[in-house]
């Protein structure tokens, strides 16, 4: 698998839209620049942006390419593959970061508005509410179009929105079946294959710690693109767009996963809590912990670009925090 995904790796290519802009007017640099985030560019160099080699974004810089020249700038597209300097692995996390920024923008409108939704709205205000979500919905699938790596921020958007639209919905009865959540006895998730999206953060080491250490002590558990990936029949993705464990509403994939497994532990409580607070950034639950768990977890991650050494090395984090609050009974 190691091998797969050094040759994937070595195998992305880029578009580069390398360019010199004219001082004046400031309104055609601007301009440009708006074009640039509109396809979903990241900047590399002051004068050079990236996106991912396909038929669509070689269109969308060519565009761009010819609007320069005639606004009396200069440019160039170059097809490249990086050798020396930035990794891939970087451009991608540059592209995810900027994804990121967009669907926490989105989330934090969605709550603004889940807060300022009444129960007893007239039904001018219920036809208002729904095209402020349509609205969202709008600008998401937006974003959605330039997520070219599937990034992290795409589950909390997503599922907070969809619970909004819930509550829209018209047939209360399908809208009640539908935040049903099932569960299950922890034994009839042994044996099961788990997926999720690669670059492991807090919420997917917290999973993967728990399903090994509460569900199968011998899970196998890949780590596959956030975008693109077609699951295998038995397969339980985890903290994945349309996974079978996931984000829902304003839980974290962890919150799930410990609902769906239908153990009742005060000190696993007090661990999702935390989890929460970092993947989220809310303060939801306030926990006093989550400041130097989070610290613990980017040092870890930044000290280990493989997955499964990512989880190994979370998992002493989160088995030390559960006999904390074991000790503590539960915080």
């Amino acid at each position: 698998m190691n091998m797969g995904d050094d040759k994937a790796s070595a195998e992305q290519r880029w578009l580069l839209l390398i360019h010199q802009l004219p001082s004046k007017p400031a309104y055609f640099r601007v301009k440009i620049w708006r074009r640039l985030q509109g396809i979903g560019a990241v900047a590399v160099k002051s004068t050079v942006y990236a996106l991912p080699a396909n038929a669509e974004t070689q269109e969308d810089f060519e565009w761009l390419l010819k609007e320069i020249v005639e606004g009396g700038g200069e440019a160039m597209v170059c097809e490249a593959r990086l050798v020396d300097g930035l990794s891939d692995d970087q451009v991608r996390a540059l592209f995810d970061a900027a994804r990121d920024e967009d669907y926490a923008a989105i989330a934090g409108e969605v709550r603004a508005l889940s807060k300022r939704l009444k129960k007893t709205a007239t039904s001018e205000e219920r036809e208002e509410e729904r095209s402020q979500v349509g609205r969202l919905r709008k600008q998401l699938a937006d974003i959605v179009a330039l997520d070219f790596f599937g990034a992290t921020g795409r589950l909390s958007a997503e599922s907070l929105l969809a619970e909004i639209e819930r509550r829209h919905a018209e047939d209360t009865n399908m809208t009640k079946q539908a935040l049903e959540m099932p569960t299950h006895n922890a034994d009839d998730l042994k044996g099961r294959v788990w997926v999720t999206r690669k670059g492991v953060h807090v919420d997917r080491i917290a999973c993967s710690w728990f399903v090994r250490r509460f569900i199968d002590p011998d899970a196998v558990i890949h780590f596959v693109p956030g975008k693109g990936y077609k699951p295998k029949a038995g397969e339980l993705r985890f903290d994945m767009f349309e996974g079978e464990i996931t984000h829902e509403g304003d839980r974290c994939s962890f919150e799930v996963l410990l609902t769906r497994a239908n153990i009742a532990d005060p000190a696993l409580r007090a661990i999702s809590e935390i989890v929460h607070d970092i993947d989220l950034k809310d303060g939801k639950f306030g926990r006093e912990e989550a400041t130097g768990i989070a610290s613990l977890i980017a040092g870890l991650c930044a000290g280990n670009t493989e997955d499964e050494q990512r989880v190994v090395q979370g998992a002493a984090v989160f088995d030390n925090l559960y006999q904390y609050f074991r000790t503590k009974r539960g915080g």
